[in-house]
């Protein structure tokens, strides 16, 4: 994918998990499975792990090099990727740290939602600075993958968002059918 196609998806994809979370009743936001993450703790973690990425597009790329190197092989593909962020879910890798949302109310929804869409914007504004190759040579440290390049950091944001929609409504259809 190229940057604008990049550009693309980050905001379809996160437009789609916004307008599925505009719609759910309060019983649905609030709804959550023994041990698992209500829909508003999913939505508040994609807003806190979309919201680095923010500083990353503003910081010059020479500080970015400085800070965390240059990359040292090719961005692996979106399904790549996707394929080594699921093989890490697989094996149990979890939210840590300040990725880990708190009990989030159903008033917050609307600010959240809002929020989440911002931030796309900026990080999006930002992406559109950057050159292609670029995109490539410079890398970003994820929690759970490693140093990834800022390509593939884009390919996870917009498969992490899909992520979590899937998560989000599977556990709301199977648990509301079963109340």
């Amino acid at each position: 994918m190229n940057k604008y196609d990049l550009m693309q998806a980050m905001t379809d994809n996160h437009q789609r998990f916004s307008n599925y979370m505009n719609i759910l009743t309060e019983k649905e936001y609030l709804y959550a499975q023994p041990e698992k993450w209500t829909a508003g703790q999913q939505l508040d973690h994609i807003v806190r792990s979309t919201k680095p990425l923010i500083l990353a597009v503003r910081l010059p790329i020479f500080a970015l090099h400085l800070i965390f190197g240059k990359a040292n092989r090719l961005s692996m593909s979106f399904e790549e990727l996707v394929k080594k962020y699921d093989a890490k879910i697989e094996a149990g890798a979890k939210a840590t740290g300040n990725f880990i949302p708190p009990i989030i109310g159903f008033d917050k929804k609307e600010s959240l939602i809002n929020e989440l869409l911002s931030i796309i914007q900026k990080i999006n504004k930002g992406v559109e600075k950057i050159s292609e190759e670029e995109l490539d040579l410079c890398v970003l440290p994820h929690p759970l993958l490693g140093k990834i390049t800022f390509r593939e950091m884009l390919y996870f944001t917009i498969n992490h968002v899909d992520h979590h929609h899937y998560i989000m409504d599977k556990a709301i259809q199977d648990g509301l059918l079963l109340h």
